[in-house]
């Protein structure tokens, strides 16, 4: 029977995670297995690995072949390195001792590198948790200030000195008052008392009395005599009383 190394699907919608099992090629990916080796969990960073170790070597050695993903996971714990020094041990190309240093080597390695990683991921989230807090803080106090400037009497005041003073004179339009001042006495039209006020004595027609006392006295008696003319009758009345 061939049997693979393969992983089966666990989790909801977009949280999946894995168990890594031992299954007949022929099976279903989610069907009947032989043994569950471990789990896997991709949505942590890094990855969470939980495996049997000595089981996934033993399951290798008797001939299961591991699916591409499988073999990346076996790879990361150091399982197909143990595989791998253990086939050497078999070909007597070393001894179980030297298997044992290589594969402690090897180990010591890779957690290093996996320190590394988790130290450069955790760094970078200190990093970018105190840059967002920076930010933050920058825009905190760019709004306090521009509310204390608005909020401050001072900067009111200015403000409408300002205002004030860029007014020219020339921008304001005179009163009423301004441009009755400002009209010269030519302008002005003089009134009819003023206009009768300032005709010369010749302008005046003299009255009908003024006529009479200025002629001479011939002058006054023929009109005497005219008017007596004219009302002779008159006269007889007047003697006859």
């Amino acid at each position: 029977m061939a049997t693979r190394i393969r992983l089966a699907r666990h989790g909801r919608k977009k949280q999946a995670f894995y168990h890594i099992v031992v299954a007949d090629t022929r099976s279903p990916r989610n069907g009947r297995f032989i043994e569950k080796l471990g789990t896997y969990n991709p949505n942590t960073n890094p990855a969470t690995i939980d495996i049997n170790f000595d089981g996934a070597v033993e399951w290798l050695l008797k001939g299961a072949q591991p699916s591409d993903t499988a073999r990346a996971i076996l790879s990361y714990k150091g399982v197909m390195m143990k595989k791998h020094l253990m086939a050497g041990v078999a070909k007597g190309a070393f001894n179980e001792e030297e298997a044992e240093k290589r594969f402690a080597a090897w180990m010591e390695n890779k957690e290093g590198q996996v320190a590394d990683k988790k130290s450069g991921l955790e760094k970078a989230a200190i990093a970018a948790t105190k840059a967002a807090l920076d930010a933050e803080k920058a825009k905190s106090d760019e709004r306090a200030t521009a509310i204390a400037l608005k909020n401050s009497p001072m900067v009111e005041e200015s403000t409408n000195e300002e205002v004030v003073t860029e007014e020219t004179p020339a921008a304001v339009e005179p009163t009423t008052e301004e441009v009755v001042a400002e009209v010269t006495p030519a302008a002005v039209e003089p009134t009819t008392e003023e206009v009768v006020a300032e005709e010369t004595p010749a302008a005046v027609e003299p009255t009908t009395e003024e006529v009479v006392s200025k002629e001479t006295p011939a002058a006054a008696e023929a009109v005497e005599e005219q008017k007596a003319e004219e009302n002779p009758a008159t006269e007889e009345k007047t003697e006859e009383a």
